[in-house]
């Protein structure tokens, strides 16, 4: 993946429903929660707004969490916490998964959050890895 780019975007090689079974069975075996997962084409479907299938897995490591959570001035990551994993059908219908770039947001950070931030985003990569191209 590329340092600069803010957002990653690869095709999985599975269907929606398995690529998204998929990832929270891989971020689980790696010690990472799943505290919810958000079905925003139901959700819009609600409103009359109907759109291709998009749902947006939420992923916590409570050990890089807590290590961010328990100490004043790291709390500000908070904002990106849980991580997020976007998998979509585009128009050509094909499946993606998509996730923001976490080591594009550690300049200027503490030592303790570049740390952690860059171990998360590393294993989120893995994560990802385990669906896409």
């Amino acid at each position: 993946m590329q340092e600069l780019q803010p957002i990653f975007e690869k095709e999985s090689l599975f269907g929606f429903n398995e690529t998204v079974e998929l990832l929270i069975t891989a971020a689980t075996d790696r010690d990472w929660g799943n505290p919810a997962t958000h079905d925003l084409q139901a959700t819009l479907a609600k409103s009359g707004k109907p759109v291709r299938p998009v749902k947006v897995i939420e992923i916590c490591k409570p050990t890089y969490s807590g290590n961010m959570l328990e100490k004043s001035d790291e709390r500000i990551v908070s904002v990106m916490m849980p991580c997020r994993i976007s998998v979509y059908e585009k128009a050509d219908g094909k499946i993606y998964v998509a996730t923001v770039n976490g080591k594009i947001f550690t300049h200027g950070q503490s030592e303790a959050i570049q740390k952690v931030m860059m171990e998360a985003a590393d294993e989120l990569e893995v994560i990802v890895r385990t669906v896409a191209r």
